[in-house]
């Protein structure tokens, strides 16, 4: 078992070189980004359970290794009936290319990621209201009207959300 300072530097030094090339391994195997970022999450997940039972590969194979543990993901990902579709063209190039316009996608899809798993953390009329109020852009009557509830208590439940989200995301 590896002290925990050199587990986590070992599983920094892995995410920052190899999270783009994870992601577009993700994306050539048909997922979309939100997919692929989970499947890139679940390879750092099982690179750390590994590196704190002390269980790694050599230095060399562990980019190859995350890759399979990502490609097997997200292979079993669009085995699941409820999320297969048909792969999505993609351009190799901008694949290929190391800018930061990758990064900055991944970043997007990371904040992305946070954001839902904040959504999903409000009461179920929080949830609602912005789902309709926010993602649907419909008016506050219509969602007043559809939830049951007045305009008023609308607004108070959207900016309760809005704080509750933006505590959630400075975490």
């Amino acid at each position: 078992m590896q002290p925990e300072n050199d587990v986590l530097e070992t599983l920094s030094r892995a995410v920052r070189a190899q999270r783009s090339a994870l992601a577009a391994v993700a994306r050539r195997e048909g997922l979309g980004e939100e997919d692929a970022i989970d499947c890139v999450h679940d390879a750092f997940c099982t690179f750390l359970r590994l590196a704190i039972r002390g269980d790694l590969p050599a230095e060399a194979d562990r980019a190859a290794y995350l890759a399979g543990i990502v490609r097997n993901a997200a292979r079993n990902k669009r085995r699941r009936h409820h999320v297969a579709r048909a792969h999505d063209a993609l351009d190799e190039r901008a694949l290929a290319s190391d800018d930061d316009a990758a990064d900055e996608k991944l970043a997007r899809a990371e904040e992305h990621v946070r954001l839902r798993a904040c959504v999903e953390q409000l009461c179920d009329t929080q949830r609602a209201v912005v789902t309709l109020r926010m993602l649907e852009e419909r008016d506050g009557e219509d969602v007043a009207a559809a939830l049951g509830i007045t305009r008023g208590h609308v607004d108070v439940l959207l900016h309760r959300a809005r704080s509750s989200l933006l505590a959630c995301m400075t975490e």
